[in-house]
Parts: structure tokens; C-alpha cells; sequence
């Protein structure tokens, strides 16, 4: 039966492609313009096509929400290389069969072809009950015994439980709420079902995009996303892929069952390839599309060259980032076959934690402090910039809070003086700053690297991989050595030497051939050439989440103590070392050898706190005193479920307007006085926070901090 291309379009069940097509009404375009903006426009009638594909060529973008003093704007399209990050909704709309959901939704191997569902009601199995509203993921379709069956699974207990579904399985089946961020290229690739729109939300939009922003000014709300689609389709007699628009008004006849569709060419792309058994490689193939910018010699894959593909496998890749100060760093994925010998570079540490994460028992980690901290309790020990350090272990002891001993996790170290080593405990909550003194001049190999030291590792190429023409990596400053990953490549070689083989990566690089016929010559003893792949920075992203997402979540930080202790501590150390200081406001300056000698004090402390908590009770006594700020160094807590971080306050005591001038020339050169601002130094805006919560307590503090009048900022 004829019917429009449209209608064909609407009715196709991906999973039954190729379908062949006769025109039984042909369109002509006069004057031979067989081709019109990369669509084919001329279809005669009686001609046979092979239809081997769908592809969305665009997405219609409409906002669905009313903006307050802007028009409803109109449909616009979105381009397809929109650097914006989007949440999907879920469609509330249900699936009355299986069999509906496998024909319109895209289910396969890759991290994003496995959508969860969920029943209204039990579905019951034979060795299972499936309860209402449970999450579904469907994971495969695959024939079993002849029936296509949907392989299923549900999580219970941290424990998956497998089973399948037929194709004729009924009732209504509802998309499950996705809290993952996906790109537009992902959305349109994986998450848009045939025959339906999309709703979905915009949650980021990257700066670097160059060309204007299609949504109104600040818009982060729902769109629904509608594709405009493509045909992919082979004609006799053409050795290229042809393109067509469904709105082309022809009608056609599927004839797939009554022609042998071996007359047309046999064309698969490297994902199609990929998906073929083991057993029927190798393979010789003719490359029809050649993939743009691939990294392979061009001898090798360019439209008209045979190729041998050998096989299928996983491949592990070590994820690198160039390290240079600033934007766009490149990323590369390194093969464990790579040549090239490495010296390692000092690494940088934000924590103590990050140090007992990143010892080894080969060495003992050696450190020195870029930053000051001094600790809340006498058993704990405090830290210079400029320390040296030995990270042994980590380790717990005791100390006292207010006449209670407490156990705090703290990491054991040696400080190394000059002349002998003194015991430190450091506490793992600790907010410090380190670097890595490296002694170690030997070079290594990528592989020793990694099974050696812990990633991620600093590291810079001091012998470039002499078995490649240009190694990428040799004219980079340095590396950081993020983590090991899996991915699927493909094993070619050119038809003319197929002993000499090259790793073609599965996901990112696109190529479509035609199968000639298998290969039986013996590839046993081949050469296998690895290169290192420079990827994309939005590749990048997309690795670094998913592996995170299939890696064990990292341990529980450790906990900052509790907010009174810290509190009383502190405001005991101000009071200690307000003993024998200057009381006159015109002292708020920082003697410079307590600048140097105290540099043991917590470096979100400004400097010259010392001295301003000493003047903090002779302002408090003064009645009718007009101070608008009063110095307090406090710690708060901020409690929930999941988190508890720690905030250090610090407010200035500032005088009242006519001391202004006399403050800023007495205070220390790095800090500046910001005249009426009113608002708390930049960078410290977790602790405005943290303050804002404390002073809800009390309803003057809160009225002096939003009245304050100069404010401190910090360079």
C-alpha cells in the first residue's frame, strides 16, 4: 500500500532497518538540480531506495514558560553544537507496550542507551514480582528462543536482580525521573523518542559560545525540543550516502520483503561495526565516508581505500590535562603502549586529606606549606608557610574540649627542622595548602607510573615516543595524569599491509564502509600502532562524569569540630594574645615581627586580628561608643544530612567614619578599606553566610553588619 514519505517515516521501526522503498509518485525539480542544501530533491518515479538510517538534522526549540515583560517568543532552532547543559523532564505520557517503547526509544550498549521506566501496577513474573512505581532499566533487546525479549533489571539492596520482558508485555509503563545533566548533542543522539518532543530544562550555557544566545536573558527554564528529521538512504549505482527530507512529496511502497536487498550497497558505520560478533572478523571493507580530522595517516581511511578491520575490543586509555595556569587546556588519552618516558612534577595539595589520599608506602610524602593554620586544640600542632613536612599515616588521638576528651582523625608527620625531625599531628579537617618537593630524578614509563604511584600524578615528557612522527605530548609544559579508563576500539589496517594495524576509537570517530567479503590471510603476527588521541574539551567532561558515575563514591570527609568548641577556642586565643598589645585604636596596625613570628594563625583570619580582638572588650565597655562593626573570629558550622563544612567569620573592628583615613594608612598594605560598601570582604562569602545565620539569634549583629559602613576586602 502507497503512502507519503511522511507517513513511512512516522510508522518506522528503527530496529527493522534497512527497508527497501519503491517511488510510486516521484517529484523532479525542473532544471536537473538533483540536489538541494545537502537533501536530496528529485526522486523519480519507479526508483528504488534503501533506507538505512534516521538522523534528527535539527531541533525546533520552543520555551514553554511565560517570561514577565517579554513576548511569547516564536519556535527558533537550536543549533546542534549548542554548548548548553540541559535536565530532562520526564514524559508523562505512558507506553502501553513494551514493544512501543523498543520501537521509539533507543536502548543499546552505550552509557546512555539504558532508560528506566516504572508500572503502575505489580508486574508479575515467574521467579519475580515487580512492584508498582519500581525503577525498570532496560538494558538490551536480543532474540531468545526465537521471541524478541527486552533484558531488564531492578536494584533492591544494592543487589541487581535480572530478568526479561517480551515485546507483547502491556499496561503503562512511565518514564522515570533522570537527575542526570546531558548535552543537547547527547539529548538529540539518545533521549528523544521517535514520533515525540522532549521537555527539558536549561541548567548551564558555556561562555565560550561564540555566536548570540538564542533564549532571553537569563532564561534557565523548560523548552520542549522538537526534531526535524532526515532520511539516510542508498541508491543503485551511487557509492555515497543520500539524504532526505520526510516532507518531500513523493509516495512510496516498502518492498523489502519481495527484493533482494544485496543489490544495493552493504554500508555500516564503525558503531554497527562494533556491534558485529567476534567471529565474523576480520573483514575487508571499502571506506565510503572518511572521518573529518582523525589523527590516523591519511593513507589509511579516505573514501575509496580498502581497509581490513581485524576486530573489536576494550582498550585502556590514560586520561591526561595539560597544566598551565590558564583556559582551554588540552586533553589527551594516552595508550599504555605509549613510548615515551616521563619526570614527575611536584603536585599541589588543598587539604590534609588530599595528602593522606595521595601517600605511598613506596616513599614518604614530602611537602612543604604554602599556607598558615593554626590549630584549635594543644595536642594538635600548628603550621608556617614554609614548613617542611614527612606524611607517614593517619592515625586518631585525643583532645580536650572544655574538660572532655574528644577523638579527632589527624594525619602523623614529621616537621623537619634543620637539624632534626619534631612529631606533628595534623587534623584530616584541616584546610591548608601544600606542595610536593619531588627527589626523584628517575624517568619513567607511563605504565610504571601507574602502577606505582596513585593518580592523579604530575608528570612532564622528558623522552618524547620516537616510534610516532609527532608525539603531541612532547611540546606540552606538563600533565596531570587524571585516571584509567575503558573504551571500545576498532583494529584496521590498509588492505596493501595488513600487518601493520592502527586503533580507530569506536565512539569518536565516525566512518562508514561497505563490507567486500572476509579476510583469510594470517594476521597472527601483526603490528598494532597506538596514537595518542587529543580530545575535545566537551569529550573530556563526558568521560570524567561517566567514569565517575561507574567508580566507588569517595569517602566521607572528615569532620570539623563542633561550633561552640571552636568557638570558645578561638575567642580564647584572642584574648591570650591580646595580653601586653597596644589598646589605643591607633595601633590597629600589625607589628611586623608578629607578622612574622605569628604567621601560625589560619591565613582566612586577616592579618592584624590579633591586635583587634584585644581592643574588642575596652570598645564594648564605651557608652554611646559609635562603633558600627565589632571583631569577633568565630566558627560556624553549617549542619545537614550529607555535609557539615566549616566556616572561619572574621569582622574588622573598623572606627567610625572619621577614623577611616587613620585606618587605612595604620593597616597592613594588603588590605584595603572599601568606603561605604557595606558588605563583608571578597571572598569570604561562606562566612557572610555562616554569620548571617548566627546573627538571626540576635537581632542587633544583624542590624550593625547590614548598617556597617567600610568594609574590608582582601587581594
Amino acid at each position: 500500500m502507497a503512502m507519503t514519505l511522511e507517513e513511512f517515516v512516522h510508522s518506522l521501526d528503527l530496529r527493522t532497518l534497512p527497508r527497501v522503498l519503491e517511488v510510486q509518485s516521484g517529484i523532479y525539480f525542473e532544471g536537473s538540480i538533483y540536489e538541494m542544501f545537502g537533501n536530496e530533491c528529485c526522486l523519480s518515479t519507479g526508483e528504488v531506495i534503501k533506507i538505512i538510517g534516521l538522523k534528527i538534522k535539527k531541533i525546533i526549540a520552543e520555551i514553554c514558560e511565560h517570561i514577565e515583560g517579554c513576548e511569547r517568543p516564536q519556535p527558533f532552532e537550536l543549533p546542534m553544537n549548542f554548548p548548553g547543559l540541559f535536565k530532562i523532564v520526564a514524559d508523562k505520557t505512558p507506553y502501553l507496550t513494551m514493544e512501543e517503547i523498543t520501537r521509539t526509544i533507543h536502548i543499546g550498549s552505550s552509557r546512555l542507551g539504558h532508560p528506566s521506566f516504572y508500572h503502575q501496577k505489580d508486574v508479575k513474573l515467574e521467579n519475580l514480582i515487580i512492584k508498582h512505581g519500581e525503577q525498570i532499566m532496560l538494558n538490551s533487546v536480543e532474540e531468545i528462543n526465537g521471541e524478541i525479549m527486552v533484558n531488564c533489571g531492578v536494584v533492591r539492596n544494592h543487589q541487581n536482580h535480572s530478568f526479561t520482558l517480551p515485546l507483547s508485555q502491556e499496561g503503562e509503563f512511565y518514564e522515570c525521573e533522570d537527575e542526570h545533566i546531558y548535552t543537547l548533542k547527547e539529548i538529540v543522539e539518545w533521549k528523544i523518542p521517535k514520533n515525540r518532543t522532549r521537555t527539558v530544562k536549561l541548567t548551564g550555557f558555556s561562555n565560550k559560545w561564540d555566536l548570540t544566545n538564542p533564549f532571553p536573558k537569563g532564561f534557565y527554564g523548560a523548552l520542549i525540543l522538537k526534531p526535524v528529521y532526515e532520511i539516510q538512504a542508498v541508491m543503485k549505482f551511487r557509492k555515497d550516502i543520500v539524504r532526505i527530507l520526510p516532507s518531500l512529496d513523493v509516495e512510496v511502497k516498502d518492498i523489502t520483503d519481495s527484493y533482494d536487498a544485496n543489490w544495493f550497497l552493504q554500508l555500516l558505520s564503525t558503531q554497527e561495526l562494533f556491534e558485529m560478533t567476534s567471529k565474523e572478523f576480520p573483514i575487508v571493507a571499502e571506506v565510503i565516508e572518511a572521518p573529518q580530522g582523525n589523527q590516523l595517516p591519511r593513507s589509511i581511511l579516505q573514501p575509496g581505500k580498502t581497509i581490513v578491520i581485524h576486530k573489536k575490543y576494550q582498550a585502556s586509555r590514560i586520561l591526561a590535562s595539560e597544566i598551565r595556569s590558564n583556559f582551554p587546556k588540552r586533553h589527551f588519552l594516552i595508550p599504555t603502549s605509549y613510548k615515551g618516558k616521563f619526570k614527575r612534577r611536584p603536585r599541589e595539595f588543598p587539604t590534609a586529606y588530599d595528602l593522606e589520599i595521595a601517600k605511598s608506602e613506596k616513599e614518604p610524602l614530602h611537602v612543604v606549606a604554602t599556607k598558615a593554620f593554626h590549630p584549635l586544640h594543644d595536642e594538635l600542632s600548628s603550621v608556617s608557610v614554609g614548613d617542611q613536612f614527612l606524611v607517614h599515616h593517619s592515625q586518631t588521638t585525643e583532645v580536650l574540649c572544655e574538660g572532655i576528651k574528644k577523638v579527632v582523625n589527624v594525619l602523623a608527620c614529621e616537621r623537619i627542622l634543620k637539624k632534626s625531625y619534631e612529631a606533628a599531628l595534623l587534623p584530616l579537617y584541616m584546610e591548608g595548602g601544600f606542595v610536593e618537593l619531588i627527589h626523584d630524578k628517575k624517568q619513567y614509563q607511563i605504565s610504571e607510573l601507574c602502577s606505582q604511584f596513585h593518580l592523579p600524578f604530575n608528570v612532564k615528557v622528558s623522552v618524547r615516543d620516537l616510534s610516532i612522527d609527532e608525539d603531541i605530548l612532547a611540546a606540552t609544559p606538563g600533565l596531570r595524569l587524571e585516571e584509567a579508563i575503558t573504551d571500545s576500539y576498532l583494529l584496521i589496517s590498509d588492505f596493501a599491509n595488513p600487518k601493520e594495524c592502527w586503533e580507530i576509537p569506536v565512539s569518536r570517530l565516525n566512518m562508514t564502509v561497505q563490507l567486500v567479503n572476509s579476510f583469510s590471510k594470517d594476521t597472527k603476527s601483526f603490528l598494532v600502532r597506538t596514537l595518542v588521541e587529543e580530545i575535545t574539551e566537551e569529550q573530556y567532561y563526558m568521560m570524567r562524569r561517566y567514569e565517575s558515575s561507574f567508580s566507588h563514591p569517595p569517602p566521607r570527609p572528615p569532620k570539623h569540630p563542633a561550633v561552640e568548641e571552636t568557638r570558645l577556642t578561638l575567642l580564647t586565643l584572642a584574648e591570650d594574645r591580646a595580653i601586653g598589645l597596644p589598646k589605643s585604636p591607633k595601633s590597629l596596625h600589625v607589628d611586623k615581627k608578629l607578622h612574622s613570628n605569628q604567621a601560625g594563625l589560619d591565613s582566612k583570619v586577616p592579618v592584624g586580628c590579633q591586635n583587634d580582638s584585644a581592643d574588642l572588650e575596652k570598645e564594648k565597655s564605651k557608652s554611646g561608643a559609635t562603633v558600627l562593626a565589632a571583631t569577633n573570629v568565630t566558627t560556624e558550622i553549617s549542619k545537614s544530612k550529607k555535609h557539615q563544612n566549616c566556616a572561619l567569620h572574621c569582622m574588622g573592628l573598623i572606627k567610625q567614619e572619621n577614623d577611616k583615613n587613620k585606618f587605612q594608612s595604620n593597616f597592613n598594605p594588603r588590605v584595603k578599606v572599601e568606603e561605604g560598601l557595606g558588605r563583608e570582604p571578597k571572598g569570604l562569602q561562606r562566612t557572610q553566610n555562616g554569620y548571617m545565620k548566627e546573627a538571626n539569634k540576635n537581632e542587633d549583629a544583624a542590624t550593625k553588619w547590614k548598617m556597617a559602613g567600610p568594609a574590608v576586602k582582601f587581594e
